[in-house]
Parts: C-alpha cells; structure tokens; sequence
C-alpha cells in the first residue's frame, strides 16, 4: 500500500486515492489501477497515491461504534482512517463479481463515514464479459451518494479483461480509446475536486 501524506497538496494539485478493489491475489485490479495511476500522474494536476485492498487487508468490520461517530478503537481503521481523510478524490478500480462489486470493498467503505464526504470519486469497472462491469458500478452509486460522495457522472467500463491482462510483464494493454474515456473521468473528477476545496 502507497500511503497518502497528510501534509497539504501543492496548490492546485488534487491528492487522488487510486483503490483497487479487490482482494483476490490474481486480481486484475492491480494492473488496471497501475495503469489508471500512471495515466493521472501524466495528466497532471493529481497528487497520485494507490491502495490495494488486498494488501490492506482489513478484517470484516469490527469497530463497536458507528462509523458516523468516528470513534475507532482497532488500529487498522485509524490507519485506513488516515489514508482516506488524506486524499482529496478517489478513483475505484472495481471489478464485477455476479453482477455486483466485492464485499470486501463494500466492507472497506462502511469502515469509515467523515473521510468520505464531499468528495469526488470516478469509476473504472472491468468484467470478463461484454458489460465491462458497468453493472457493478451502477450498483455502487446509491452507496457512495448515501456516504456523501460526489460520483463523476461519466465512468469507464473495460470488457474482456482476461486478454488484456497477463503478459509476462503482468501489466495491463489499454484497449484502444480507453485513454480517452479516463481522461473524460479525471477531468470531471478534478473539476468537482476544484469546486469542493
């Protein structure tokens, strides 16, 4: 995991937390998201950080009291606590399981409550299938606006996952276009971030 600092971002720049979404060890989150970060760092205006649910590994939650109160007794959510509050956007990296996104990541969001309000947050679905995973991702909308997240209106879906990932290099080979469509995201993403600093 990549943590964010707390110190403030340089004037202008929007501190974006990439998440991959995803805890499976074979997961193409990994790439995708690594991609997606080096397209934000190329755009500019973004101070990049990445985090891996895998690797943050948090248990199912187990916190006593409501997320809402921001009492936190474990250290891992006072650490998880510190990576959100730190950043000013987030890009998800999610992938489609059934029709719907993981429970680990869902999990991952009820951890926490203040850290995630009032601020943007794009999609980037991906699926085996044709869909590219837009199913997941329209079912987590209801869920980032009721935490007080700002969703980007334009997402990106990327279908047939499993031939563009998987060479030796472990990387991730953008269909063309895709680029295209993460900067329509990163874009919206900064101007919401712009509106709400």
């Amino acid at each position: 995991m990549t943590a964010m600092t707390t110190t403030p971002a340089a004037t202008g720049t929007t501190r974006l937390l990439i998440v991959s979404a995803s805890v499976r060890p074979t997961s193409a989150a990994r790439p995708v998201a690594g991609w997606v970060a080096g397209q934000a760092r190329a755009r500019g205006g973004f101070e990049v950080a990445e985090v891996d649910l895998g690797e943050l590994a948090l248990p199912f939650l187990d916190e006593p009291e409501y997320a809402s109160s921001g009492i936190y007794t474990h250290q891992h959510t006072r650490d998880w606590s510190a990576v959100v509050d730190a950043a000013d956007a987030f890009l998800f990296v999610l992938p489609m399981y059934n029709a719907g996104f993981t429970a680990p990541f869902k999990n991952a969001i009820d951890f926490l409550y203040r850290e995630w309000e009032g601020k943007p947050v794009g999609l980037v679905s991906y699926s085996a299938g044709p869909s590219g995973g837009a199913p997941a991702a329209e079912m987590l909308r209801p869920v980032l606006t009721r935490i007080g997240m700002l969703p980007a209106e334009r997402s990106v879906a990327i279908p047939g996952i499993n031939e563009l990932v998987g060479d030796p290099a472990g990387g991730f080979r953008a269909p063309e276009g895709l680029a295209q469509e993460l900067a329509g995201v990163l874009d919206e993403v900064a101007a919401k971030a712009a509106v709400t600093a």
